[in-house]
C-alpha cells in the first residue's frame, strides 16, 4: 500500500466513534499519522483510552454509547472543549447484530440493531454539524455498508439500519450544502476486523463468495478512503456513498 500524505491532517481535529476496533482503529491511527488530534470514542472506554495512548499526546478517549443522544451530545461537548473544534466525523461504531432469519429477529434485537447502527449515527451527526457550519469547514463521513445496497439474508436488522445510513448521509448532505460541511459515507464489504466475531461462518462465506477480489478487505484499506473523505482534497462530493467492496458494487 502506498504510504499517507506526509502531514495531510495538521492543525485538524477528528472525532472517531467505534474507534477501538476494527475499522475506527484503523482510521485513528490514519488520521493521527497525518498530523490530526483525534478523539476515539468508544462504548468501551479502556480500550478507547488503550488506543488513544498509541496514537500520542494530541489524542483523547471518551467512553460513550452512541445509541444514547444525551450521551452523544456530552461526548461531543466534552471533545470540543478539551480540543477545541471538531473539524472530521467518522461515524465507525456498529454491530452486525444476530445472524437470524426474519421471523426470528425479537423486537429488542431489532432495535438494539438500529440503535447503533441508525439512530447513533444520526445522534453523532446533529451534534457536530452546529459547530462545523458555524466554522464553515467540515468532513463528515458515515461507515454504511453493501448491505444497506443488497441486502444480506439472515442480516435484516443490519441491512435495513445500513440502507438507513445511506439515505441519512444523502439527506444531510443535501441539507447542509454550501455550508462548507460535505457530508459522505462508505459502503465496504466484508472487512477483516472483531465485528465478524458476531456472524455466523455461513454469513461470512455468503458475503465472500460474492466478492470478485476473492479474499476480506483490510481496515487499512478502508481507512485510506476514509482519509481522503475526511481530507481538504475531497472538495466536491457531498451526499454519496462509495464503495470498498472489492468489486462486489454493481450500482
Amino acid at each position: 500500500m502506498t504510504q499517507p500524505n506526509a502531514r495531510d491532517f495538521d492543525g485538524r481535529v477528528a472525532v472517531i466513534t467505534g474507534g477501538a476496533s476494527g475499522i475506527g482503529r484503523a482510521t485513528a491511527h490514519r488520521l493521527a499519522t497525518g498530523g490530526a488530534a483525534v478523539a476515539v470514542l468508544d462504548l468501551d472506554g479502556a480500550a478507547a483510552e488503550a488506543v488513544a495512548a498509541e496514537l500520542g499526546e494530541r489524542a483523547i478517549s471518551v467512553g460513550v454509547d452512541v445509541s444514547d443522544a444525551g450521551a452523544v451530545n456530552a461526548a461531543v461537548s466534552d471533545v470540543e472543549q478539551r480540543l477545541g473544534r471538531i473539524d472530521a466525523l467518522v461515524c465507525s461504531a456498529g454491530t452486525a447484530g444476530d445472524s437470524l432469519h426474519t421471523v426470528d429477529v425479537s423486537d429488542s434485537e431489532w432495535r438494539r440493531v438500529f440503535g447503533v447502527n441508525s439512530d447513533g449515527v444520526f445522534y453523532c451527526n446533529r451534534a457536530v454539524l452546529p459547530g462545523m457550519v458555524d466554522r464553515g469547514y467540515g468532513r463528515i463521513v458515515n461507515v454504511a455498508s453493501i448491505a444497506g445496497k443488497e441486502g444480506n439474508p439472515m442480516a435484516a436488522a443490519y441491512s435495513a439500519s445500513k440502507a438507513s445510513v445511506i439515505g441519512m448521509t444523502k439527506s444531510i448532505g443535501k441539507d447542509v450544502a454550501g455550508t462548507g460541511v460535505l457530508v459522505n459515507c462508505i459502503a465496504p464489504a466484508v472487512i477483516r476486523t472483531p465485528i465478524l466475531a458476531q456472524m455466523s461462518e455461513e454469513h461470512i462465506q455468503y458475503m465472500l463468495a460474492r466478492i470478485p477480489l476473492a479474499r476480506l478487505g483490510e481496515a487499512a484499506e478502508v481507512a485510506e478512503l476514509i482519509a481522503f473523505l475526511t481530507s481538504e482534497r475531497m472538495s466536491f462530493s457531498t451526499g454519496a456513498t462509495f464503495d470498498i467492496s472489492g468489486g462486489r458494487a454493481t450500482y
